[in-house]
């Protein structure tokens, strides 16, 4: 399955090549004011490959905080945050916002929340490398490029 997604306006948009196809999509809803705030609903499937495209590089801002390992990457334009990237060893990891699909059915979505409250930096870089998506593509030198 090819899932498209992007930011409202198209600023940020992606392709995440998810094969085989899948039935249910799981998500996670995470708890911090951050996603809370901003409809951050993450899925990643680590075996799959991502593509994000951004159209115009300085309209994107990436924000960090509390251990500042991971990037949400906001559209300065609409406001949306499409994905959240994380560089661990040298390798750009990646999650993707579901709430910006534009071709998937709704009732795909298996949703769960998740609290990741008092994580070590060590434990909350693991778990990225294992369940994030590995394989991603930038095509902007700007978010690539800079660490998380």
């Amino acid at each position: 399955m090819l899932i498209r997604g992007s930011c409202h306006c198209g600023n940020i948009a992606y392709t995440l090549d998810w094969q085989p196809g899948p039935t249910e999509i799981p998500t996670r809803a995470c708890t911090c004011g951050f996603c809370t705030r901003h409809g951050g609903v993450w899925t990643a499937y680590p075996a799959g490959m991502l593509e994000i495209n951004v159209g115009n590089p300085s309209r994107v801002s990436r924000y960090s905080f509390e251990t500042k390992t991971a990037e949400f990457h906001v559209c300065a334009d609409c406001g949306v945050v499409p994905v959240a990237t994380s560089l661990i060893d040298g390798r750009q990891y990646a999650v993707v916002n579901v709430n910006t699909f534009e071709n998937v059915d709704a009732g795909m979505l298996h949703k769960a929340t998740a609290t990741f409250d008092g994580e070590s930096e060590d434990t909350r870089l693991a778990r990225r490398k294992r369940n994030w998506i590995g394989n991603v593509v930038v095509n902007d030198v700007s978010i690539d490029k800079r660490g998380s």
